[in-house]
């Protein structure tokens, strides 16, 4: 029988409480971001700039009154959840065919600098924390491989290895990743503006200022069904995000049986540690399904909206920032406070050289473009690449956004070792070195690929 008073707080309220206070959060942080010119010049996340208002009054309330405002435990939760709807709901957007015919080979390329990146920062990662260990720190060893996932897929992906990691021996809970993540959001806007200001200085980056208008065409497609429907239409979009991760949570959950009957632990890992990529493949299936059956005239009318889709998936992404940033434990940051420095500024240097030689070589024409949506991308989230995309591209008038979101699957497969290897390499020193042995095998064999293909392009366009 529930009673409404504070002493059900825990199963009445408490996950309301705390969604509650990130949206609190992130209208503040909006607020602050728009009233202060140097967050809003630096294109700091408003998500960014309210996950860290609520961190830091949580963190003084703490010290004040001993009492915590905020579940770490339901903020870890919801940046868990929330990576695999916002992927979701990015995957079943319909992308446009672009009709430049190398886009094809640019997005192969887009991809596979995207996978040799993560590989180079897991490298670089490692190799860190190997010193700090050897050090004789009695820090983690492979606490490192932790800096592609917080650069490279931001806070959902970092928190649940961090996690997963503990059984080997790491402390982190979660805020090693956290704040790997967090400080990867604001090199993505330090670097990204640096960068802008000395191309516009030597004039090859112009001012431009977006010119198109908004149409009907941008909120919704031909036949799709109306918003007057006896269903509102965001309720379709959000039913089929949810449909997607129910899939998703299907399959994890068979994989993790299997992991109890086999005993063999791997199902188990491959289970719940990649949430996001089995809701990227469902998704996927969801929306090929639909578009056959509209083909065939099945379904009659158009259900999927590439504008409320984008919707849910930035809201997902805002709430993973905010939740994720608020569930830093200060105690771990302090413990592995030098080692996070040093990844952080290796990672940001690395992956800032890497990227500008690639679309240098790859991307001609449109270098500057490429560089500011990956540099965005790996180091904070796809929204980060898009804003600094924005300010050289207003108008989309180069093909980077459409190779950007076409570049999703061969980024996919280019990364997926380094996904399946994280177990391998957090499990012995010995598997440490062998899977840091192979991600760098994979970082040259990607980025001969990439010398190789773009001197091909070259010879054909002669």
């Amino acid at each position: 029988m529930w009673k409404f008073d504070l002493t059900q707080y825990a199963d009445v309220w408490s996950v309301v409480v705390n969604i509650g206070l990130l949206m609190i959060a992130l209208l503040i942080g909006n607020a602050l971001r728009r009233s202060i010119p140097l967050l809003r010049k630096a294109f700091i996340p408003s998500a960014l700039v309210g996950g860290l208002l609520l961190f830091l009054v949580n963190l003084a309330v703490e010290k004040t009154t001993g009492t915590s405002i905020i579940n770490a435990r339901i903020m870890q939760v919801i940046t868990y959840h929330a990576l695999g709807v916002g992927f979701i709901a990015m995957t079943m957007k319909s992308v446009e065919k672009e009709k430049r015919k190398d886009i094809g080979l640019h997005s192969v390329q887009n991809g596979f600098l995207t996978g040799g990146t993560y590989m180079l920062q897991a490298v670089v990662g490692i190799a860190i924390s190997l010193v700090f260990f050897y050090a004789g720190s009695n820090l983690f060893y492979d606490a490192g491989v932790i800096l592609p996932l917080g650069f490279g897929q931001g806070p959902g992906n970092a928190l649940t290895w961090d996690i997963n990691f503990g059984e080997y021996g790491f402390d982190g809970n979660g805020s090693f990743g956290l704040t790997i993540a967090s400080i990867g959001f604001i090199v993505a806007s330090v670097v990204g503006v640096i960068y802008i200001n000395i191309f516009k200085k030597k004039g090859q980056i112009q001012e431009k200022v977006a010119t198109t208008t908004r149409k009907v065409e941008d909120f919704e497609d031909k036949n799709e069904i109306e918003d007057s429907e006896s269903v509102d239409k965001t309720s379709i979009q959000i039913a089929l995000v949810a449909l997607a991760y129910a899939f998703s949570f299907g399959i994890m959950f068979l994989f993790a049986k299997l992991s109890d009957v086999t005993g063999v632990k791997l199902f188990n890992d491959i289970a719940w540690g990649f949430n996001f990529i089995w809701g990227v493949i469902f998704a996927t299936i969801i929306k090929v399904v639909m578009r056959k059956l509209e083909k065939k005239n099945v379904v009659k009318r158009k259900y999927i909206n590439n504008y409320q889709m984008d919707r849910i998936s930035g809201f997902s992404f805002d709430m993973m920032i905010i939740a994720g940033v608020a569930a830093i434990d200060i105690n771990v940051v302090a413990k592995y406070a030098w080692m996070i420095v040093a990844l952080s500024a290796a990672g940001a240097v690395v992956t800032t050289i890497y990227v500008r030689l690639i679309c240098k070589r790859c991307f001609k024409g449109f270098e500057h473009e490429a560089f500011l949506v990956n540099f965005g991308t790996l180091t904070g989230t796809a929204s980060n690449g898009m804003i600094l995309l924005r300010e050289t591209d207003p108008n989309y008038e180069t093909p980077t956004s459409s190779i950007f979101i076409i570049s999703q699957f061969p980024a996919m497969v280019a990364v997926a070792p380094l996904l399946l290897l994280l177990n391998m390499s957090a499990k012995s020193l010995t598997g440490c070195f062998i899977a840091m042995g192979i991600f760098f095998a994979l970082f040259v064999a990607y980025t001969v690929f990439l010398v190789v293909s773009s001197k091909k392009k070259k010879t054909e366009t002669k």
